[in-house]
Protein backbone atom coordinates (compact mmCIF):
# COMPACT_ATOMS: atom_id res chain seq x y z
CA UNK A 1 0.00 0.00 0.00
CA UNK A 2 1.79 3.26 -0.81
CA UNK A 3 1.37 6.26 1.68
CA UNK A 4 0.72 9.54 0.45
CA UNK A 5 3.31 11.87 2.53
CA UNK A 6 1.73 15.13 4.53
CA UNK A 7 3.98 16.36 6.41
CA UNK A 8 6.30 19.20 5.67
CA UNK A 9 9.29 18.40 4.00
CA UNK A 10 12.53 17.27 5.66
CA UNK A 11 15.51 19.78 4.22
CA UNK A 12 18.80 18.65 3.73
CA UNK A 13 21.87 20.57 3.68
CA UNK A 14 24.64 18.68 1.86
CA UNK A 15 28.27 19.24 2.32
CA UNK A 16 30.51 17.68 0.10
CA UNK A 17 29.81 16.51 -3.46
CA UNK A 18 32.85 14.34 -4.34
CA UNK A 19 31.88 10.57 -5.04
CA UNK A 20 29.43 10.12 -1.99
CA UNK A 21 27.86 13.15 -1.93
CA UNK A 22 26.75 13.24 -5.57
CA UNK A 23 25.66 9.33 -4.94
CA UNK A 24 23.06 11.36 -2.39
CA UNK A 25 22.08 13.71 -4.89
CA UNK A 26 21.40 11.06 -7.62
CA UNK A 27 19.49 8.97 -5.00
CA UNK A 28 16.99 11.55 -4.13
CA UNK A 29 16.54 12.94 -7.66
CA UNK A 30 16.00 9.17 -9.20
CA UNK A 31 13.90 7.92 -6.04
CA UNK A 32 11.92 11.06 -4.80
CA UNK A 33 8.29 9.26 -4.87
CA UNK A 34 10.31 6.33 -3.49
CA UNK A 35 11.98 8.14 -0.56
CA UNK A 36 8.91 10.42 0.17
CA UNK A 37 6.49 7.37 0.51
CA UNK A 38 9.17 5.23 3.10
CA UNK A 39 9.58 8.23 5.07
CA UNK A 40 6.15 9.47 5.48
CA UNK A 41 7.36 13.20 4.20
CA UNK A 42 9.05 14.65 1.14
CA UNK A 43 12.83 14.50 1.31
CA UNK A 44 14.61 17.15 -0.80
CA UNK A 45 18.14 18.65 -0.87
CA UNK A 46 17.77 22.63 -0.17
CA UNK A 47 21.41 23.68 0.19
CA UNK A 48 24.71 21.91 -0.98
CA UNK A 49 28.55 23.18 0.40
CA UNK A 50 31.64 22.66 -2.18
CA UNK A 51 34.55 24.90 -2.76
CA UNK A 52 34.12 25.21 -6.50
CA UNK A 53 31.10 25.69 -7.42
CA UNK A 54 31.85 25.88 -11.23
CA UNK A 55 33.48 21.95 -11.43
CA UNK A 56 31.71 19.52 -13.68
CA UNK A 57 30.38 17.06 -11.16
CA UNK A 58 27.84 15.11 -13.81
CA UNK A 59 24.92 16.25 -12.12
CA UNK A 60 21.95 18.68 -11.79
CA UNK A 61 22.65 20.78 -9.28
CA UNK A 62 21.37 24.18 -10.75
CA UNK A 63 18.19 23.96 -8.10
CA UNK A 64 20.16 23.73 -4.83
CA UNK A 65 21.37 26.86 -2.81
CA UNK A 66 25.17 26.90 -2.84
CA UNK A 67 27.74 27.86 0.43
CA UNK A 68 31.54 27.89 -0.45
CA UNK A 69 31.58 27.79 3.91
CA UNK A 70 30.45 24.31 4.95
CA UNK A 71 29.56 26.13 8.83
CA UNK A 72 27.25 28.74 6.93
CA UNK A 73 25.65 25.65 5.14
CA UNK A 74 24.91 24.10 8.48
CA UNK A 75 23.10 27.02 9.98
CA UNK A 76 20.75 27.87 7.65
CA UNK A 77 17.16 28.18 8.43
CA UNK A 78 16.17 26.28 5.47
CA UNK A 79 18.30 23.39 6.52
CA UNK A 80 16.75 20.45 9.21
CA UNK A 81 19.51 17.86 8.90
CA UNK A 82 23.63 18.90 7.88
CA UNK A 83 24.34 15.80 5.90
CA UNK A 84 28.38 16.19 6.11
CA UNK A 85 30.18 13.67 3.44
CA UNK A 86 33.36 15.94 3.19
CA UNK A 87 36.23 13.78 5.38
CA UNK A 88 38.39 14.53 7.65
CA UNK A 89 38.70 15.29 11.52
CA UNK A 90 39.78 18.32 11.62
CA UNK A 91 38.87 21.71 9.75
CA UNK A 92 35.81 22.14 8.12
CA UNK A 93 33.88 18.62 8.80
CA UNK A 94 34.64 19.07 12.44
CA UNK A 95 33.71 23.12 12.69
CA UNK A 96 30.99 22.70 10.48
CA UNK A 97 29.24 19.60 12.30
CA UNK A 98 29.93 21.17 16.12
CA UNK A 99 28.20 24.40 14.24
CA UNK A 100 25.10 21.74 13.03
CA UNK A 101 24.35 20.33 16.54
CA UNK A 102 24.61 23.84 18.00
CA UNK A 103 22.20 25.45 15.89
CA UNK A 104 19.83 22.41 16.38
CA UNK A 105 20.34 20.34 13.60
CA UNK A 106 20.29 16.49 13.10
CA UNK A 107 23.67 15.43 11.52
CA UNK A 108 24.19 12.77 9.02
CA UNK A 109 27.54 11.75 8.64
CA UNK A 110 30.11 9.14 6.60
CA UNK A 111 32.84 10.42 8.52
CA UNK A 112 34.53 7.58 10.56
CA UNK A 113 38.00 9.53 11.55
CA UNK A 114 35.76 12.78 12.32
CA UNK A 115 33.46 10.02 14.75
CA UNK A 116 36.89 8.16 15.68
CA UNK A 117 38.45 11.15 17.49
CA UNK A 118 35.90 12.89 19.05
CA UNK A 119 32.51 10.42 19.16
CA UNK A 120 32.05 11.19 22.42
CA UNK A 121 31.86 14.92 22.26
CA UNK A 122 29.87 15.25 19.51
CA UNK A 123 27.44 12.23 20.58
CA UNK A 124 26.99 14.61 24.30
CA UNK A 125 25.95 17.33 22.31
CA UNK A 126 23.80 15.53 19.70
CA UNK A 127 22.12 14.59 22.94
CA UNK A 128 22.39 17.58 24.97
CA UNK A 129 20.43 19.31 22.01
CA UNK A 130 17.59 16.77 21.08
CA UNK A 131 19.20 16.08 17.69
CA UNK A 132 20.04 12.89 16.24
CA UNK A 133 23.44 11.61 15.01
CA UNK A 134 24.00 8.99 12.90
CA UNK A 135 26.57 7.63 10.53
CA UNK A 136 25.79 4.53 9.47
CA UNK A 137 27.86 5.48 6.25
CA UNK A 138 31.08 6.06 8.45
CA UNK A 139 31.34 1.54 8.70
CA UNK A 140 31.67 -1.15 6.33
CA UNK A 141 29.94 0.88 3.16
CA UNK A 142 26.33 -0.27 2.44
CA UNK A 143 26.78 -2.57 4.88
CA UNK A 144 24.16 -2.15 7.57
CA UNK A 145 26.26 -2.78 11.02
CA UNK A 146 25.31 0.01 13.07
CA UNK A 147 21.76 -0.30 12.94
CA UNK A 148 21.81 -4.37 13.32
CA UNK A 149 24.33 -3.83 16.46
CA UNK A 150 22.21 -0.82 18.41
CA UNK A 151 18.37 -2.51 17.24
CA UNK A 152 18.66 -5.63 15.71
CA UNK A 153 21.04 -6.88 18.29
CA UNK A 154 19.82 -5.12 21.26
CA UNK A 155 18.55 -8.43 23.35
CA UNK A 156 22.10 -9.53 22.97
CA UNK A 157 25.44 -9.21 24.86
CA UNK A 158 27.94 -8.82 22.44
CA UNK A 159 30.62 -11.50 22.26
CA UNK A 160 32.97 -10.57 19.96
CA UNK A 161 33.09 -8.05 16.45
CA UNK A 162 35.35 -8.95 14.30
CA UNK A 163 35.65 -7.84 10.17
CA UNK A 164 37.50 -7.27 7.09
CA UNK A 165 36.79 -3.52 7.35
CA UNK A 166 39.28 -2.11 4.34
CA UNK A 167 38.40 -3.25 0.71
CA UNK A 168 41.79 -1.57 -0.42
CA UNK A 169 43.51 -3.70 1.79
CA UNK A 170 41.24 -6.78 1.09
CA UNK A 171 42.30 -6.34 -3.09
CA UNK A 172 45.76 -6.26 -2.52
CA UNK A 173 45.97 -9.38 -0.53
CA UNK A 174 43.66 -10.98 -2.87
CA UNK A 175 45.44 -9.84 -5.88
CA UNK A 176 49.00 -11.18 -4.66
CA UNK A 177 47.34 -14.33 -4.36
CA UNK A 178 45.58 -14.57 -7.42
CA UNK A 179 48.64 -12.97 -9.89
CA UNK A 180 51.53 -13.57 -8.05
CA UNK A 181 52.50 -9.89 -7.90
CA UNK A 182 54.25 -8.20 -4.80
CA UNK A 183 52.47 -5.69 -2.52
CA UNK A 184 54.36 -2.69 -3.88
CA UNK A 185 53.33 -3.76 -7.69
CA UNK A 186 49.50 -3.54 -6.37
CA UNK A 187 49.94 -1.05 -3.79
CA UNK A 188 51.08 0.89 -7.34
CA UNK A 189 47.98 -0.28 -9.23
CA UNK A 190 45.13 0.61 -6.70
CA UNK A 191 47.04 4.29 -6.84
CA UNK A 192 46.00 4.65 -10.89
CA UNK A 193 42.94 3.09 -10.08
CA UNK A 194 41.98 5.44 -7.55
CA UNK A 195 41.44 3.52 -4.61
CA UNK A 196 43.57 4.97 -2.09
CA UNK A 197 43.50 7.42 0.18
CA UNK A 198 44.87 10.81 -0.35
CA UNK A 199 47.28 9.73 2.74
CA UNK A 200 47.96 5.90 1.34
CA UNK A 201 48.70 4.83 4.85
CA UNK A 202 45.33 5.57 5.83
CA UNK A 203 44.34 2.41 4.08
CA UNK A 204 47.37 0.06 3.94
CA UNK A 205 48.32 1.23 7.41
CA UNK A 206 44.81 0.06 9.44
CA UNK A 207 44.01 3.45 10.31
CA UNK A 208 40.71 3.91 8.07
CA UNK A 209 39.60 0.17 9.35
CA UNK A 210 41.17 1.08 12.89
CA UNK A 211 38.35 3.94 12.91
CA UNK A 212 35.92 1.61 11.80
CA UNK A 213 36.59 -1.10 14.41
CA UNK A 214 36.47 1.69 17.19
CA UNK A 215 33.13 2.89 16.85
CA UNK A 216 31.69 -0.10 16.41
CA UNK A 217 33.76 -1.37 19.50
CA UNK A 218 31.95 1.27 21.36
CA UNK A 219 28.78 0.62 20.37
CA UNK A 220 28.90 -3.29 20.88
CA UNK A 221 30.58 -3.21 24.18
CA UNK A 222 29.07 0.35 25.88
CA UNK A 223 32.24 1.77 26.25
CA UNK A 224 33.16 5.47 24.73
CA UNK A 225 35.48 5.52 21.41
CA UNK A 226 39.09 4.67 22.14
CA UNK A 227 40.64 4.26 18.75
CA UNK A 228 43.90 5.54 20.27
CA UNK A 229 43.83 1.95 22.09
CA UNK A 230 43.29 -0.16 18.98
CA UNK A 231 46.62 -1.85 18.15
CA UNK A 232 47.12 -1.22 14.43
CA UNK A 233 49.17 -2.99 12.43
CA UNK A 234 49.18 -2.46 8.48
CA UNK A 235 49.75 -4.56 5.65
CA UNK A 236 53.13 -3.62 4.24
CA UNK A 237 54.90 -6.45 5.25
CA UNK A 238 53.07 -8.89 4.02
CA UNK A 239 55.40 -10.92 1.47
CA UNK A 240 54.29 -12.92 -1.75
CA UNK A 241 56.23 -16.27 0.09
CA UNK A 242 53.47 -15.18 2.87
CA UNK A 243 50.06 -15.12 1.13
CA UNK A 244 51.58 -18.58 -1.04
CA UNK A 245 52.81 -20.70 2.12
CA UNK A 246 49.57 -19.47 3.85
CA UNK A 247 47.44 -20.96 1.14
CA UNK A 248 49.25 -24.29 0.88
CA UNK A 249 48.69 -24.58 4.37
CA UNK A 250 45.01 -23.56 4.13
CA UNK A 251 44.70 -20.08 5.22
CA UNK A 252 44.67 -16.77 3.42
CA UNK A 253 45.66 -13.29 4.86
CA UNK A 254 43.60 -10.53 5.89
CA UNK A 255 44.16 -7.33 7.09
CA UNK A 256 41.53 -8.54 10.65
CA UNK A 257 39.85 -6.69 13.08
CA UNK A 258 38.46 -8.10 16.39
CA UNK A 259 37.41 -6.58 19.45
CA UNK A 260 36.30 -8.33 22.39
CA UNK A 261 35.99 -7.46 26.02
CA UNK A 262 37.76 -9.70 28.23
CA UNK A 263 38.22 -9.56 31.97
CA UNK A 264 41.46 -7.56 31.72
CA UNK A 265 39.78 -4.81 29.62
CA UNK A 266 38.63 -3.82 26.04
CA UNK A 267 40.69 -5.88 23.27
CA UNK A 268 40.79 -4.09 19.53
CA UNK A 269 43.04 -5.14 17.19
CA UNK A 270 43.65 -4.53 13.71
CA UNK A 271 46.56 -6.57 12.20
CA UNK A 272 47.44 -9.30 9.72
CA UNK A 273 45.99 -12.24 10.41
CA UNK A 274 45.84 -15.74 9.00
CA UNK A 275 41.93 -16.98 8.70
CA UNK A 276 40.91 -20.22 7.21
CA UNK A 277 40.56 -20.40 3.66
CA UNK A 278 37.42 -22.20 3.61
CA UNK A 279 35.64 -19.59 6.26
CA UNK A 280 33.57 -16.63 5.03
CA UNK A 281 36.18 -14.15 5.90
CA UNK A 282 39.17 -16.36 4.13
CA UNK A 283 36.63 -16.51 1.07
CA UNK A 284 36.08 -12.77 0.80
CA UNK A 285 37.41 -11.60 -2.22
CA UNK A 286 38.58 -8.09 -3.77
CA UNK A 287 37.38 -4.93 -2.75
CA UNK A 288 34.46 -6.00 -0.47
CA UNK A 289 33.88 -5.87 3.42
CA UNK A 290 32.74 -8.49 6.01
CA UNK A 291 31.64 -7.97 9.70
CA UNK A 292 31.18 -10.74 12.00
CA UNK A 293 29.71 -10.04 14.89
CA UNK A 294 28.96 -12.52 18.13
CA UNK A 295 26.14 -12.43 20.24
CA UNK A 296 24.91 -14.17 23.28
CA UNK A 297 21.66 -15.13 22.15
CA UNK A 298 21.67 -15.02 18.78
CA UNK A 299 25.27 -16.72 18.44
CA UNK A 300 27.44 -15.74 15.32
CA UNK A 301 26.03 -13.62 11.91
CA UNK A 302 27.91 -12.81 9.24
CA UNK A 303 27.48 -9.54 6.71
CA UNK A 304 28.84 -8.94 3.63
CA UNK A 305 28.67 -6.03 1.09
CA UNK A 306 30.48 -3.03 -0.57
CA UNK A 307 32.74 -1.18 2.03
CA UNK A 308 33.22 1.94 -0.06
CA UNK A 309 31.94 3.58 -3.34
CA UNK A 310 28.98 6.52 -4.66
CA UNK A 311 26.38 3.81 -4.68
CA UNK A 312 26.77 1.35 -0.90
CA UNK A 313 27.93 4.69 1.11
CA UNK A 314 25.14 7.10 -0.34
CA UNK A 315 22.57 4.45 0.32
CA UNK A 316 23.88 3.70 3.88
CA UNK A 317 23.42 7.89 4.25
CA UNK A 318 20.02 7.93 2.74
CA UNK A 319 19.04 5.61 5.29
CA UNK A 320 20.23 7.72 8.52
CA UNK A 321 18.38 10.40 6.47
CA UNK A 322 15.01 8.48 6.29
CA UNK A 323 14.93 7.45 9.58
CA UNK A 324 15.02 10.83 10.82
CA UNK A 325 12.38 11.86 8.78
CA UNK A 326 10.11 9.27 10.66
CA UNK A 327 11.27 10.43 13.80
CA UNK A 328 12.79 7.69 15.00
CA UNK A 329 15.31 8.58 17.55
CA UNK A 330 18.32 6.63 19.56
CA UNK A 331 21.35 7.64 21.33
CA UNK A 332 24.37 8.04 18.95
CA UNK A 333 26.30 4.84 20.44
CA UNK A 334 23.58 2.54 21.53
CA UNK A 335 22.92 4.10 25.05
CA UNK A 336 22.73 7.72 26.38
CA UNK A 337 26.66 9.30 25.68
CA UNK A 338 26.37 10.35 29.28
CA UNK A 339 26.24 6.63 30.61
CA UNK A 340 28.96 5.14 27.82
CA UNK A 341 32.22 3.68 30.44
CA UNK A 342 35.03 4.95 30.05
CA UNK A 343 37.31 1.99 28.41
CA UNK A 344 40.46 -0.41 30.73
CA UNK A 345 42.40 -1.32 27.26
CA UNK A 346 44.00 -4.00 27.15
CA UNK A 347 46.43 -5.73 24.48
CA UNK A 348 45.08 -9.09 23.01
CA UNK A 349 46.03 -11.81 25.59
CA UNK A 350 43.42 -14.69 24.20
CA UNK A 351 45.83 -17.93 23.10
CA UNK A 352 45.74 -18.53 19.49
CA UNK A 353 47.78 -20.51 17.04
CA UNK A 354 50.46 -18.24 15.15
CA UNK A 355 51.79 -19.27 11.93
CA UNK A 356 55.88 -18.15 11.92
CA UNK A 357 58.37 -18.12 9.34
CA UNK A 358 61.88 -17.61 9.63
CA UNK A 359 65.10 -17.56 6.96
CA UNK A 360 68.17 -19.85 9.31
CA UNK A 361 71.68 -20.22 8.19
CA UNK A 362 71.23 -23.52 6.79
CA UNK A 363 73.97 -25.34 9.42
CA UNK A 364 73.20 -28.53 11.81
CA UNK A 365 72.05 -27.45 14.95
CA UNK A 366 70.02 -24.49 13.78
CA UNK A 367 66.29 -25.69 13.83
CA UNK A 368 67.33 -27.42 17.07
CA UNK A 369 68.02 -24.14 18.63
CA UNK A 370 64.61 -22.83 17.35
CA UNK A 371 62.73 -25.72 18.52
CA UNK A 372 63.90 -25.50 21.59
CA UNK A 373 63.30 -21.71 22.09
CA UNK A 374 59.69 -22.45 21.19
CA UNK A 375 59.47 -25.23 23.80
CA UNK A 376 60.80 -23.09 26.71
CA UNK A 377 58.73 -20.44 26.35
CA UNK A 378 55.76 -22.96 26.46
CA UNK A 379 55.11 -23.00 22.96
CA UNK A 380 53.93 -26.48 20.74
CA UNK A 381 54.23 -27.19 17.46
CA UNK A 382 51.21 -28.57 15.63
CA UNK A 383 53.27 -28.09 11.73
CA UNK A 384 56.57 -27.52 10.64
CA UNK A 385 58.08 -27.20 7.10
CA UNK A 386 61.47 -26.98 5.37
CA UNK A 387 60.93 -24.85 2.13
CA UNK A 388 62.74 -26.41 -0.89
CA UNK A 389 66.40 -25.54 -1.16
CA UNK A 390 65.71 -23.70 -4.74
CA UNK A 391 63.52 -21.15 -2.97
CA UNK A 392 65.91 -19.99 -0.46
CA UNK A 393 69.55 -18.29 -0.77
CA UNK A 394 72.55 -21.20 -1.32
CA UNK A 395 73.55 -20.98 2.46
CA UNK A 396 70.02 -20.47 4.13
CA UNK A 397 67.09 -22.87 4.97
CA UNK A 398 63.06 -21.57 5.27
CA UNK A 399 61.16 -23.00 7.86
CA UNK A 400 57.51 -22.14 8.35
CA UNK A 401 55.65 -23.37 11.32
CA UNK A 402 52.31 -23.40 13.10
CA UNK A 403 52.09 -23.35 16.66
CA UNK A 404 49.56 -24.41 18.87
CA UNK A 405 47.53 -21.62 20.74
CA UNK A 406 50.02 -19.79 22.51
CA UNK A 407 49.59 -16.34 24.00
CA UNK A 408 50.66 -13.26 22.42
CA UNK A 409 53.02 -12.65 25.11
CA UNK A 410 54.66 -16.01 24.66
CA UNK A 411 55.23 -15.29 20.91
CA UNK A 412 56.59 -12.10 21.50
CA UNK A 413 59.20 -13.79 24.29
CA UNK A 414 60.17 -16.72 22.14
CA UNK A 415 60.86 -14.05 19.04
CA UNK A 416 63.39 -12.61 21.19
CA UNK A 417 64.81 -15.45 22.12
CA UNK A 418 65.66 -16.51 18.53
CA UNK A 419 67.56 -13.24 17.69
CA UNK A 420 70.19 -14.51 20.32
CA UNK A 421 70.52 -18.00 18.99
CA UNK A 422 72.87 -16.66 15.89
CA UNK A 423 71.10 -18.27 13.56
CA UNK A 424 68.87 -15.96 11.88
CA UNK A 425 69.35 -14.80 8.80
CA UNK A 426 66.81 -11.77 8.93
CA UNK A 427 64.25 -11.16 11.64
CA UNK A 428 61.08 -13.55 11.46
CA UNK A 429 57.78 -13.08 10.66
CA UNK A 430 54.80 -14.16 13.65
CA UNK A 431 51.23 -13.81 11.92
CA UNK A 432 48.14 -14.86 14.10
CA UNK A 433 45.74 -17.19 13.15
CA UNK A 434 42.24 -16.23 14.22
CA UNK A 435 40.12 -18.43 14.84
CA UNK A 436 36.21 -17.79 12.92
Amino acid sequence: MSVEPTAAPLRLGLAGLGTVGIGVVRILQREAALLSARAGRPVAITAVSARDPLKNRDADLSGYAWETDPVALARREDVDVFVEVMGGHEGPARDATEAALRAGKHVVTANKALLAHHGQALAEAAEAAGVALRFEAAVAGGIPVIKTLTEGLAGNRIKRVMGVMNGTCNYILTRMEETGQGYNVLFDECARLGYLEADPNLDVGGIDAGHKLALLAAIAFGTRVSFDAVELEGIGAISLDDIRHAAEMGYRIKLLGVAQMSGRGLEQRMTPCLVPARSPLGQLQGGTNMVVLEGDSVGQIVMRGAGAGEGPTASAVMADVIDIARGFRLPVFGIPARDLAEPVAARAATPAPYYLRMRLLDKPGALAKIATCLGEAGISIDQMRQINQEEAEDDDAIVLFVTHKASPADIEHALGEFERTGVLVEAPVAIRIEQV
